[in-house]
């Protein structure tokens, strides 16, 4: 598995992540939408940690710099 992130794009996502936490803890988002927002958190989590999106990979996009 190649890495296709960025530090950039790996830093938005867990920002993204820890938002969507937060706003589920806080109790400001609840019901369904906090379910599908907490999957959406966990997603950019996982793929942040390991600088893998296999989106970006379907599409042909890479935001990591070139050497």
């Amino acid at each position: 598995m190649k890495k296709n992130m960025g530090v950039a794009d790996s830093v938005i996502r867990m920002l993204i992540a820890v938002v969507i936490l937060s706003l589920y803890l806080v109790g400001i988002i609840n019901g369904t939408l906090a379910l599908i927002l907490l999957a959406v958190a966990i997603i950019f989590i996982l793929t942040g940690l390991i600088g893998f999106c296999p989106l970006y990979l379907l599409l042909g996009i890479s935001t990591r710099k070139k050497k």
